[in-house]
């Protein structure tokens, strides 16, 4: 039986700006719904926050994405920074997302809209594992590492 996992982004604020985001950048469907959808009344401050999000994608992309309630700092929970430094990663987050596609010039497209306002930590280019290979951290503070998949 196969398995599917998803990454689950939980954000202070902003997870349905990030979410219409990716769904630019990826494609696919955009799922919404709000505290204020399940029930929270309205008038109360973060109803109109993300309690389920989800972008899905025919080609297989799959994100979701929730707002911590009580939060409004944006970004993604945890922060941390990414950076290379003497050829070497280092970084104080707890995970990265990780996309693979068959060709560099796929890639190059999601790359190329991921990096609008992110910060580079390692350029798209030719690596010894890959036809392409690049790191970033995405302007609502989530770091994308990306590559060609292997043959």
């Amino acid at each position: 039986m196969p398995v599917q996992t998803t990454t689950h982004l939980n954000f202070r604020g902003d997870a349905r700006q990030a979410l219409e985001f990716y769904q630019t950048v990826f494609g696919g469907h955009l799922a919404v719904n709000t505290y204020a959808d399940f029930g929270m009344p309205a008038e109360i401050p973060g109803s109109d926050k993300v309690v389920f999000g989800l972008v899905a994608a025919e080609n297989g992309f799959r994100i979701m994405g929730y707002d911590i309630p009580d939060q409004i700092e944006g970004g993604i929970a945890g922060g941390g920074s990414t950076r290379r430094e003497n050829n070497t990663t280092i970084t104080d987050q707890a995970l990265f997302v990780s996309i693979s596609s068959p060709t560099l010039d796929e890639l190059r497209v999601y790359w190329d809209a991921l990096a609008v306002d992110a910060t580079i930590v390692e350029p798209l280019a030719a690596s010894a594992w890959s036809a392409g290979f690049g790191m970033l951290t995405d302007r609502f503070g989530v770091t994308w590492s990306v590559s060609v998949a292997a043959d």
